[in-house]
């Protein structure tokens, strides 16, 4: 076994039982040091295997190490984070002109994705999503992505667009408010 593979191999020899990962360790071991790839279809020990070794061998703690001794692997309190922010940029002018609101927006400290529910709220980096409400609703829809959101066929005039942010159990953790002036019937036309 390569000497630069012996501290890794060792400690991760006393989590595992010998037999059963020897081939793994050196499959993982001639991915590390000679460029190979992953299978196609890695077994689950493999994983386990390549993820601790990867982990060693960055100088970080092996996460079974950690849970053997009986202690979490090093992940920032979701309650520690900065809180989330939204930023809306101005709608985008030659879209507006034909009648069509594109709202560009970016969040920070808080992923912006489809999931739901009490556990996703747990989840640390934060997960959430926007709830969209035009003129005080209803109706009000989640944008569960990071794409512009796009809303057509607003009649003209001045109209006020709300964006909340939302962890996955949809409890607002802040927003903003966007007022937008469709034009008239000159503009309108958005031919789609």
């Amino acid at each position: 076994m390569p000497e630069q593979l012996q501290h890794p191999v060792q400690h991760l020899g006393g989590l595992l039982d010998k037999r059963a990962a020897a081939a793994d360790i050196e499959a993982v071991a001639a991915i590390v040091l000679k460029g190979r790839t992953m299978p196609a279809h890695p077994t689950p020990l493999s994983r386990r295997v390549a993820a601790a070794l990867f982990a060693v061998l960055l100088g970080m703690p092996c996460p079974a190490a950690l849970a053997q001794a009986g202690r979490a692997p090093p992940v920032l309190p979701l309650a520690s984070e900065p809180p989330p922010r939204l930023a809306v940029h101005p709608p985008v002018p030659e879209a507006l002109a034909r009648g069509v609101i594109i709202l560009q927006f970016r969040t920070e400290n808080l992923r912006t994705m489809a999931v739901v529910g009490p556990k996703a709220a747990e989840v640390s980096p934060r997960l959430g999503h926007l709830h969209v409400t035009v003129d005080q609703g209803p109706p009000t829809w989640a944008h569960t992505s990071t794409d512009p959101i796009i809303i057509v066929g607003l009649p003209p005039g001045r109209h006020k667009l709300k964006l909340e942010m939302a962890d996955p159990t949809h409890r607002i953790l802040g927003g903003e408010t966007v007022e937008v002036t469709v034009p008239g019937a000159g503009g309108a036309s958005h031919g789609h």
